[in-house]
């Protein structure tokens, strides 16, 4: 049996995992400076980050 080897995008697809991932930062920064709350993805559970988030999706977090 052979190890899977992640295939390397081609020119194009590269390009748009480029663009998603300096939207996804600046959207980020973007809602940082603001004091706005988001939701991310850790440890395969979605997770509150930020001052302004809801107590209900706070407490959540904590019982997890």
């Amino acid at each position: 049996m052979s190890a899977l080897i992640p295939p390397t995008p081609d020119q194009d697809s590269q390009s748009m995992l480029d663009c998603l991932r300096q939207t996804v930062t600046m959207t980020l920064e973007g809602k940082r400076r603001l004091g706005q709350y988001v939701v991310i993805w850790k440890n395969n559970m979605p997770v509150v980050v930020g001052d302004d988030a809801p107590i209900e999706l706070l407490e959540a977090n904590q019982q997890r």
